[in-house]
């Protein structure tokens, strides 16, 4: 009954089928809580409750279950302790619990399951140490504890070796956990799996490991460890290793590329040093991740004819030079070279699928090529701090609609930004800030369809974007471990530099323009960008009066206009801006009152409102007179009126001089006749 959508909490009928041996509701929707009453299928083999919303504790009656061989409860919601009675169960062959709530400890008498070969107890709430006892499992194969942050103590690593038929050893994500081998101990297992990730590793790599022949998977990163990348690590035929956050030194040894079983290959933020080797062509890598360490010279062009590349990561190095072209048939997705030496012109000769271009401060020069045209599948393209020259509109007009991010900050662009640019119809963050920009902003900017209507937070996570990664073993856990990283971008945001990192940065939509020569008046279809977090046209020579309409802007909460020419009041419909909590207007020729909300009434910085002429309200403390507080309108109302003042008091003097005339002939007349 697995894989259904079944609801509501476990039918208490099917506790009455004694003679069932399986139970598979795996994969469903069920909630409420496992009953007690399982204890009457005596004869229940296989208990199969995988994915779904089961909740409260496991039920002590569970070793009632005397004939049960498989045990599988992963990913409910489970809580509490796990029963020390499941320790009767002595013919259970699996236990999987991982992804619960479970707490307190690992039963100690774990070990008299001498028949289990799989135990998974992993993202749980687990404390306590690892149980002696687990060295009677003899016929344990797989054991997973890994991230439960609560598990403390030493690895025992002399017991774990005596497990001669272990083949998967995961215990990352453990950080009071200390690994504890004093190098004299060899293990009996071959290992296929193994993760250290996070325990505690000091020194150098694990001698050991030469022996692990089978290994395909090794995760050792985020400990301590020291020294060279061993040569003999080199020639195993390991498919994953995944050394990041270490202390490692040297270079790399050149046999290292040279085993076609290696598809991925992590060694960032190490100190790893000289040049990567020019036997990297002829690596069969899927994913390979070099940054943060000490690489310098040349990127071989031996590195293009890697044929299954898709992702390559050598940001945070001291690499230099031009980087090498690709070719048109190129596998390659995601490129990060950002924060090198490197220089020439852009590199922009990659294969069609490439998504991600992150290729920021380095010291590219030139204008665009025009091979951007070419990458129709493009997401990102990142390079900001450059020394790129040309106008932005070349660019623009080869880029395709799929393009979500523009970072184009601080080169040395010219000119006015195109019309089409409401063609990028997915952009979502657009950087054109510290350029020279100049002319007007084209009214089409207002038509950036991602900017006008928020992006569904359901559809904006990372996975999407390693659609075509399947193909890699364990690319879940992998994507998890790296992807902040990958995904960080660095914005001017709220008057100072942050970065934004991995799904967050997706629910984000960003315009900034700031630091250019662009004049004119803001258009008022800025205003339709809806979804805007952050809208920055600083440090520019606009004039005229802030659009009525930015009070449409109702997911702002970054609003900077100043250092332009802006002039009159700020707008009353500012005062609907409800998630706005960072404001600049200083330097500009403003006056009036500042309108009052209560968003609004909360910044009360005066720095917020800085020279400008007139300006008053009770936010800075400056009382407004008469004068000030009429609005346009009212202006215009009572010049209207003082017009007609003007002309009654003319109509009224004609009509005296009029009336005073006649009377003064009148009374001539009158006097003459008199005489």
């Amino acid at each position: 009954m697995c894989c259904n959508r079944f609801n509501g909490s476990i039918p208490h009928e099917l506790f009455s089928l004694t003679n069932l041996q399986r139970l598979d509701l795996s994969r469903n929707v069920i909630g409420g809580t496992l009953s007690g009453d399982i204890k009457e299928l005596e004869n229940l083999q296989e208990l199969i409750l995988d994915e779904n919303l089961i909740g409260g504790a496991i039920p002590p009656e569970i070793s009632s279950l005397v004939e049960l061989l498989t045990l599988t409860l992963r990913q409910n919601m489970f809580n509490g302790s796990i029963p020390s009675s499941v320790s009767r169960l002595t013919k259970l062959k699996t236990i999987d619990l991982q992804n619960n709530f479970l707490s307190s400890k690992i039963p100690d008498d774990i070990g008299n399951l001498v028949n289990l070969s799989t135990l998974s107890l992993s993202m749980n709430k687990l404390s306590g140490g690892i149980p002696l006892s687990i060295h009677n499992l003899k016929n344990l194969e797989t054991l997973q504890l890994e991230n439960n942050n609560g598990l403390s103590g030493e690895i025992p690593a002399a017991w774990l070796f005596g497990l001669q038929k272990l083949k998967v050893l995961r215990l990352e994500g453990n950080n009071k956990l200390q690994w504890n081998n004093n190098g004299y101990v060899f293990p009996q297992f071959k290992l296929t799996h193994l993760s250290l990730r996070s325990c505690g590793l000091e020194g150098n790599i694990p001698d050991w490991l030469k022996n692990q022949t089978t290994l395909v998977y090794l995760d050792l990163s985020i400990n301590r460890l020291e020294g060279r990348f061993p040569k003999w690590l080199a020639d195993l035929k390991i498919g994953n290793i995944t050394l990041s956050d270490n202390r490692l030194t040297g270079s790399l040894p050149p046999n290292l590329f040279q085993r076609p079983s290696l598809y991925y290959l992590v060694l960032s933020r190490n100190n790893f040093s000289g040049q990567i080797p020019d036997t990297i062509g002829e690596s069969q890598v899927m994913v390979l991740m070099l940054s943060e360490n000490n690489f310098s010279g040349s990127v071989p062009k031996s590195i293009t004819k890697i044929p299954f590349l898709k992702l390559l990561d050598l940001s945070k190095n001291r690499l230099s030079g031009e980087f090498p072209r690709f070719r048109p048939e190129s596998y390659l997705e995601w490129l990060d070279i950002s924060s090198n030496e490197f220089s020439g012109d852009v590199p922009a000769y990659f294969g069609g699928s490439t998504s991600m271009l992150l290729m920021s401060q380095n010291n590219f020069s030139g204008e665009f090529p025009q091979n951007f045209r070419n990458l129709s599948y493009l997401i990102r393209l990142d390079l900001h701090d450059n020394k790129i020259s040309g106008t932005v509109a070349s660019l623009i007009s080869q880029l395709s609609s799929s393009v979500e991010v523009l970072s184009l900050r601080n080169n040395s662009l010219k000119g006015s930004i195109p019309e089409g640019i409401s063609n990028l119809t997915s952009l979502k963050v657009l950087d054109l800030s510290e350029n020279n920009l100049d002319g007007y902003l084209p009214s089409s900017l207002g038509n950036l369809t991602c900017m006008i209507k928020s992006p569904e937070p359901s559809a904006m996570t990372i996975r999407p974007y390693f659609s075509s990664y399947t193909d890699i073993p364990n690319i879940e856990r992998l994507i998890e471990i790296e992807s902040e990283d990958i995904f960080s971008l660095v914005v001017n945001w709220k008057n100072s530099k942050q970065v934004l990192f991995d799904r967050n940065f997706y629910l984000y939509t960003l315009l900034d323009l700031s630091k250019n020569k662009l004049h004119g008046e803001i258009p008022t279809s800025l205003g339709n960008l809806k979804s805007l977090k952050v809208l920055n046209l600083s440090n520019n020579e606009f004039s005229g009066l802030i659009p009525q309409s930015f009070g449409d802007l109702e997911k702002v909460e970054s609003l900077d206009l100043s250092h332009n020419n802006l002039t009159g009041e700020i707008p009353k419909t500012l005062s609907k801006l409800s998630e706005l909590n960072t404001l600049d207007l200083r330097n500009n020729k403003l006056k009036g009152r500042i309108p009052e909300s209560p968003q609004l009434d909360r910044l009360n910085n005066p720095n917020i409102y800085a020279n400008n002429s007139g300006i008053c309200g009770m936010q800075i403390q400056v009382p407004c007179f008469p004068t000030q507080t009429k609005q346009p309108a009212e202006e215009k109302e009572e010049e209207d009126k003082e017009e007609e003042e003007t002309i009654f008091s003319w109509n009224a003097a004609a009509i005296g001089c009029s009336c005073g005339f006649l009377i003064a002939v009148v009374f001539m007349s009158y006097n003459e006749l008199w005489k």
